[in-house]
Parts: structure tokens; C-alpha cells; sequence
């Protein structure tokens, strides 16, 4: 996105400045890389640090903030004013206003297929009974092969132990992990006898492409992006059913000693424009924007409107939109599921 899309559009509209992007990988192994390089030049008293800017996971800021690493710039950002969301705040717990800002918005949600399920399951309760009376047809992958099924399972989590502010905002809490926690997974092993697992994020879709399942947990922007390309089946539809299904951001940061700190702002604003979050990160990517959807929505094409907004309009969005546990949570909430379900 950044060498193809982002920097050419960005030399474009800024003939004088040549922005020389580097992919450093996806997933959390790309964020360690650039966390890593950032470190170097630090421990190495360097007056200036090699990244100007970087685009991250949220895992990063858990990393970077303890080791003063950032620079708190985001409320000085021309488009800090269209930034409300809670991932702004908070990122695994960890408080990072003013650190960074959200570029993008991933989405869980559950996929259903309208042949067979004319009225889905819109919370929980209804989903488990579902399940019983339609045994093998839905499906997740558990807590293998991709974030879909983890989203799932951290929904369920929620859900059964209601204590949803606890277990994103902190502090983390063992006893909770070993009485609420344990219970609710056990509860869940109960649920999966009545399931598919899949292979995956990628195994999910094309089980429900092939109508072999017909409720899943996917990523939205991994949906679409299917539809799109004639792999979905149009009568698959999405909602996010209640209390709620997480979801994760990206950030722009700018590290605390970069050598053209102006600049990297100048690119994170042109980031987090309202015109480059609904043409590229919306329609382009079927992501969610950073920004509120409210400063997009008239600037979106009436295709990917009605795309990503039909099934989940934006005040479910805001409301049935959850954040991802605290960091040292996730860890023990994955490693109690592998104990107690298997």
C-alpha cells in the first residue's frame, strides 16, 4: 500500500519531498522489526533515528511507549479532530492518546448465508442454540490460523464473564483468568462439539463459499475482498451480533527522535484525511476508516457504501465494535483455551 498507492499520491500532491517507503513484513513480526531498528538507534545515542514514520500493530505501542521510544504528536495533527474511536485511547490496554494515530479498523464479524439462515442469531445465547439445532454448520477455526476465530472466542469470553472493561482496560487479573475465564472456555469446548473447525481464516471463507458451513466469524475486509473478486457468493451477508465482536487498528507514529518529524506528520495527515481514508483504506482495501465513518461517508463511492455499510451500519459498527484484550490478558485468555478446550 505504502510504496504502490500511498507514496506515489502523496509525491503527487508533494512534488518536493520523496518518501522512501520500507516493508519490514506483516503481522506482529513486521511491527518487531520496526520496534527493533527504532531500539538500535536509541541504544546507540544516535542524534537522529533512521524512521521518520511508521505504520504499525497495536502490539507495537505496548512495546515502544515503556522504552520511550514515541513521540506524543498526534494532538497536534490536523486530523486529530476526526479521530474518536476507543482504539485512539487504548491499544492492549495500554493508554496511548497522543501517541499515534488509527489508519485503519479491522473488523470480526459473523457471515451467514441467507439460503439457510433467513433470521440469524443476534447474540450469543441465540448462537448456541442455533448450534444445537444446526450441528456442523458454523464454523471458526479456533485459535489456529488466523485472528477470526481468536475474535470469536475473545467475543465469547466477553460475553459469559461480563467483564468486558476489565479484561481490555486492565489491570490483568489471574484470579479472573482461573474462575470466570476458565469457565466460560469450558463452556465454549461444550459448544464446539456442535461445530467445524476450520483451517483457518482463509479455510473459514471457502467454507462458507462452498456452503459447507453457514455462520462464521471472518474478517470484514477479508470478506469483501473475496466478494469482490467472484469467490463469496452474493447472498453471504455480515452482521456483528450482541454484546459485541473485537476488532484491531493500525497506527502512524512518529518516533521521539526522528530527523524530519514535520514531514512524517505532513504524511500521517495526509494518511488520516477524510479523502484518503474513504478512497483508498475503504474502497480500495474494504478496510473500516481510522477516522469516524462520519467524515468519510460522503466521500465514499456509492458501491463501496453500500458494500461495507448495508449489512453493519455505523452505529451498530460503534456500538458492537469491541476492542482486543489487554496484552498479558490475550496471552493467558489463549493459553487457558489450549488447557481447557483443546
Amino acid at each position: 500500500m505504502m510504496q504502490n498507492i500511498i507514496g506515489p499520491m502523496f509525491e503527487q500532491k508533494y512534488p518536493d519531498v520523496h518518501l522512501v517507503s520500507i516493508h519490514t513484513g506483516p503481522g506482529d513480526a513486521g511491527s518487531r522489526t520496526i520496534f527493533e531498528k527504532i531500539k538500535a538507534a536509541k541504544d546507540a545515542n544516535k542524534a537522529c533515528w533512521d524512521v521518520d514514520a511508521a505504520f504499525v500493530h497495536q502490539i507495537f505501542m505496548s512495546w515502544a511507549l515503556p522504552e520511550g521510544l514515541l513521540m506524543k504528536y498526534a494532538e497536534s495533527a490536523s486530523t486529530w479532530k476526526y479521530v474518536t474511536s476507543e482504539h485512539a485511547k487504548v491499544a492492549l490496554g495500554v493508554n496511548i492518546e497522543g501517541y499515534g494515530i488509527p489508519v485503519i479498523h479491522s473488523q470480526v464479524a459473523m457471515a451467514y448465508n441467507t439460503k439457510y439462515v433467513k433470521d440469524p442469531p443476534k447474540d450469543f445465547q441465540e448462537i448456541v442454540e442455533w448450534v444445537k439445532k444446526n450441528p456442523s454448520k458454523f464454523g471458526y477455526n479456533g485459535i489456529k490460523g488466523g485472528l477470526s476465530g481468536v475474535g470469536f472466542v475473545l467475543g465469547w469470553v466477553y460475553w459469559k464473564t461480563g467483564e468486558y472493561e476489565r479484561l481490555v482496560k486492565g489491570p490483568h487479573d489471574p484470579e479472573l483468568i482461573k474462575t470466570k475465564v476458565t469457565s466460560a472456555l469450558q463452556e465454549l469446548k461444550e459448544f464446539n462439539k456442535h461445530v467445524t473447525i476450520t483451517a483457518g481464516n482463509v479455510g473459514t471463507l471457502d467454507m462458507l463459499a462452498r456452503e459447507e458451513i453457514w455462520l462464521a466469524p471472518v474478517w470484514v475486509d477479508m470478506f469483501y475482498t473475496w466478494m469482490i473478486d467472484g469467490r463469496m457468493p452474493p447472498h453471504i451477508k455480515l452482521y456483528i451480533p450482541d454484546p459485541g465482536l473485537p476488532g484491531l487498528a493500525m497506527y502512524l507514529v512518529i518516533p521521539a527522535k526522528a530527523c524530519y518529524p514535520d514531514r512524517a506528520k505532513q504524511i500521517i495527515e495526509f494518511m488520516t484525511s477524510p479523502e484518503i481514508q474513504a478512497k483508498v483504506i475503504v474502497e480500495r482495501y474494504n478496510w473500516y476508516p481510522g477516522i469516524d465513518v462520519k467524515y468519510v461517508m460522503d466521500l465514499i463511492s456509492p458501491e463501496a457504501k453500500k458494500r461495507l455499510f448495508a449489512d453493519i451500519p455505523p452505529e451498530i459498527l460503534s456500538r458492537n465494535a469491541k476492542l482486543w484484550p489487554l496484552a498479558q490478558t490475550n496471552t493467558e485468555i489463549l493459553k487457558t483455551y489450549e488447557l481447557v478446550v483443546g
